[in-house]
C-alpha cells in the first residue's frame, strides 16, 4: 500500500525528455480516475522537457484493452516509451483477479518482446476511494511517477550502446 505522496520528483535526477516521443493508451473504464492519470502523466513530460506534440493519445474501452492498445501502438507509432493507464476495483468476482493478471502479463510480454518499455500505470485497488487517493488525491497522482519512470526508461532504451553506465 501506497504510503508516500506518489507526485514527488527531483527533476536533478531526471534526463531531458525533448528528444524523446511518448505513448500513452488509457482505459476509459473508470474515466474520473484514469483521466486524472492521464493529466498527471502529461503534465509531467510536458514539465521535465516533453514537446506537447511528441506525446500520443490512445484509448480503450477497459483495462483488459491496454495490452492490444499497446502493441499497435508499438507496431505503428515511432514511440520511445508507453504508458498503460488504466484501473481496476475490487468487486464481489473474480473478474477482478483475471483482469490484474491478464493486464500484468500482457504489458511483461510485451516489454520482453518489444525494444519499448511499456510503463504499468494500472491501478489494482480494493475500493474506489484507494483509487482518487492515487489519481491526484491525498496519495498524489501514480500517472507523475509513472511519466518519470517512462522518461528514464526512454533514457535506457536510446542509451549509445557502448555506454558503460547510465547517468542522469
Amino acid at each position: 500500500m501506497a504510503t508516500t505522496n506518489l507526485s514527488s520528483y527531483d527533476k536533478t535526477t531526471i534526463p531531458n525528455a525533448k528528444s524523446f516521443r511518448f505513448g500513452i493508451v488509457v482505459s476509459e473504464w473508470n474515466p474520473e480516475i484514469t483521466k486524472n492519470l492521464q493529466k498527471g502523466a502529461i503534465e509531467t513530460l510536458i514539465d521535465c522537457g516533453a514537446n506537447k506534440e511528441n506525446i500520443i493519445s490512445w484509448d480503450v474501452p477497459g483495462s483488459f484493452e491496454l495490452v492490444f492498445g499497446c502493441k499497435k501502438m508499438i507496431e505503428s507509432q515511432s514511440v520511445d516509451a508507453i504508458i498503460a493507464i488504466g484501473n481496476v476495483i475490487q468487486g464481489e468476482t473474480k473478474h477482478f483477479d483475471f483482469v490484474c493478471e491478464g493486464v500484468t502479463q500482457g504489458i511483461v510480454d510485451l516489454n520482453i518482446k518489444y525494444d519499448v518499455p511499456v510503463i504499468f500505470c494500472v491501478l489494482t485497488d480494493n475500493n474506489k476511494q484507494q483509487s482518487i487517493d492515487r489519481s491526484g488525491g491525498k496519495l498524489g497522482n501514480k500517472g507523475i511517477e509513472c511519466a518519470i519512470a517512462a522518461i528514464k526508461m526512454a533514457a535506457i532504451k536510446n542509451v549509445d550502446r557502448s555506454a558503460e553506465s547510465i547517468g542522469f
